[in-house]
């Protein structure tokens, strides 16, 4: 006896537990992310696992790939709010159980573990986000197991998405919690059911926590899913303005008690270390001093390219936004390009230290093959136009452009945002394998080229980058 698709239940154990016809995949998808999270590991493991009372200026001084932040090492070594709680407000307590457990393993085994538990939650994170997407590209839109395989993977052998799973920042988190709304929603849609209202406040809790600007998606997803329905006056009021109103509410009280009295305390301190240096330069400028040779004219500094365009206002947000870095050239070279192929040029360098906005690829080659991923791409949106689950990630997409691309909201290194919207690449592919066309069999093959590629392509730039 059959189960009827569009009645359904879905339960949690269905969507977390691996089933048998999975389990050589994702063996393969772990060793990936083992082998990945090793190269980090052996990176950092004689600079990060030492103990000692300093680990904010040890973190932030000296992990440099590609602008991601560390602030998850410090703050499962020495718990405090030092996350923005704004962009992540539950972010911290998240890291409480991870601070618990690495205190355990410091005192157990005379080392700081914040490099082997992080990489432990960003091999986890990164394997249930392809565990999504394959059921999503399966269950949801309809693909052969093999082509679902295929896309998958094709999705992980890009760029940022190979360094996200590698790095501790919240990035690889996002893509597994926004991978997991777009699977349950796809089978809401799929068995015509509605998102319930306790379903869309969890969901909207963890996002939104995770990093807030994910929180509207989950807005989104109620609004295709429930259609007319996410209107009516009860979902709207308990599913939408009351979470957002805790989060935001939760974040400002977060902000006053746990993070300002530790900002307060640090602009003291320097204030104070600038005044005594104030005086000591006073002191010395009244004693005589012996004759000096006449001063070497310094030679000029090098111009500077800009690292980010001016903002559109000043405010406590808009102050972070961009009106006159260029368009065209951010997502030819950056949001196309960096994020599915790196530059071998200032290869992952932190934009904010040495790396320019705008880079070029050296070959050809490397934009032939953006092109090829923008016109699978724009086909595979014509041929899923009437997808609602595609639909559904297009405005996922669209609003990130608007407040990347559009807004400029971080647009100078809008390729460490990968994982927030690149998803929607293979979705869109799999509109184009999903149907018998006599296209299908050169997309593939085009797809699988573009996979081999990509691996090869990425994968020597990534060891060259973290074994030298």
């Amino acid at each position: 006896m059959t189960h009827n698709p569009i009645s359904t239940p879905i339960s949690l154990s269905h969507l977390f537990r691996l089933r048998r016809d999975e389990r050589w995949m994702m063996l393969a998808v772990a060793l990936l992310l083992v082998a990945l999270n090793a190269l980090t590991i052996i990176h950092y493991y004689g600079v990060f696992t030492p103990i000692t009372d300093h680990y904010w200026n040890l973190f932030v001084g000296k992990f440099h790939i590609s602008g991601f932040d560390p602030i998850s090492y410090y703050v499962v070594s020495n718990w405090d709010a030092r996350y923005n709680v704004y962009r992540h407000p539950l972010l911290a307590f998240m890291m409480w159980v991870p601070y618990l457990l690495n205190q355990a393993l410091m005192w157990m085994t005379g080392i700081n573990c914040a490099l082997f538990i992080m990489s432990a939650i960003q091999v986890a994170a990164a394997w249930y986000a392809f565990l999504f997407l394959y059921r999503l590209l399966v269950e949801v839109m309809g693909l052969a197991r093999t082509d679902a395989r295929l896309l998958s993977f094709f999705l992980y052998s890009f760029a940022f998405v190979m360094v996200t799973a590698m790095v501790p920042d919240h990035f690889v988190l996002s893509l597994c919690v926004l991978l997991f709304v777009l699977y349950y929603s796809g089978l809401l849609i799929t068995r015509r059911l509605q998102m319930s209202l306790p379903a869309a406040i969890v969901l909207f809790v963890v996002t939104a926590g995770i990093s807030l600007n994910n929180g509207l998606k989950v807005f989104l997803s109620g609004l295709v899913v429930n259609g007319r329905r996410f209107f009516r006056p009860k979902f709207l009021l308990l599913a939408v303005v009351v979470p957002a109103l805790v989060i935001w509410v939760g974040a400002r009280y977060e902000y006053h008690y746990l993070v300002a009295p530790g900002e307060n305390a640090r602009h003291a301190a320097i204030a104070q270390k600038r005044a005594e240096q104030k005086r000591e330069a006073q002191l010395k400028a009244q004693q005589p001093s012996p004759a000096q040779p006449a001063p070497v004219a310094a030679k000029p500094k090098p111009k500077h390219q800009p690292k980010k365009g001016k903002p559109f206002m000043q405010g406590e947000f808009m102050r972070w936004s961009d009106k006159t870095s260029p368009r065209v050239a951010s997502v030819v070279e950056n949001l196309f390009g960096e994020s599915i192929q790196l530059h071998p040029d200032y290869l992952l360098q932190d934009q904010s230290r040495f790396r320019p906005m705008i880079i070029e690829y050296r070959w050809a080659v490397n934009y032939v093959v953006e092109a090829i991923i923008a016109a699978l791409f724009l086909a595979g949106i014509w041929m899923g136009r009437r997808n609602r689950l595609l639909w559904l990630c297009l405005s996922w997409f669209g609003l990130d452009m608007l407040l990347h691309v559009g807004i400029g909201f971080g647009l100078n290194e809008i390729y460490i945002m990968t994982a927030h919207w690149i998803f929607v690449i293979p979705v869109a592919m799999a509109a184009l394998l999903a149907r018998p066309t006599r296209w299908r069999p050169l997309c593939r093959g085009v797809i699988v080229a573009l996979t081999l590629w990509l691996y090869a392509y990425n994968g020597y730039h990534i060891v060259k980058y973290m074994l030298c």
